[in-house]
């Protein structure tokens, strides 16, 4: 029997209030970390690599797309200029290496999750948050 479940994640940046919720489909119930994001980035990669086959006949926006994207301060036609389709091992590689960095933290149910290696128990009601951390810049020359 194949497991598929679905995770909803909290994605934010540090210094925004905007918390973005993406649901994430994954293949089996991830142990670690390291699997959590492995998953995560799988299930990502497919939905962006079917965006990109995709094939539209004619862009258009109705009224109501255009007051959406009017509130966001960006109204497009969502048409992709880059058809280049991601690769899942290269994903899960810089993933994995922008964690080891601290480009971003995990918290699973406001527990912050600190190495690749350590167990996370996932209920159905869990809440993980991926949050991107801002650096400040300045420069030493």
């Amino acid at each position: 029997m194949e497991y598929m479940s679905i995770l909803t994640l909290q994605l934010k940046r540090l210094g925004k209030k905007k918390i973005h919720l993406l649901e994430f489909e994954i293949e089996k119930q991830p142990q670690t970390l390291k699997e959590l994001i492995e998953q995560c980035v799988k299930s990502e990669v497919k939905r962006y690599n079917e965006k990109r086959e995709e094939i539209k006949l004619m862009s258009f926006l109705s009224p109501k797309d255009i007051q959406e994207q009017s509130e966001t301060g960006k109204i497009g036609f969502g048409d992709l200029e880059n058809r280049e389709l991601a690769q899942v091992d290269e994903a899960i590689a810089n993933a994995l290496l922008a964690f080891e960095d601290g480009l971003y933290v995990v918290f699973v149910d406001d527990e912050e999750i600190k190495s690749f290696e350590q167990s996370i128990d996932l209920k159905p009601d869990s809440v993980i948050a991926f949050i991107r951390l801002t650096f400040l810049t300045g420069t030493y020359w």
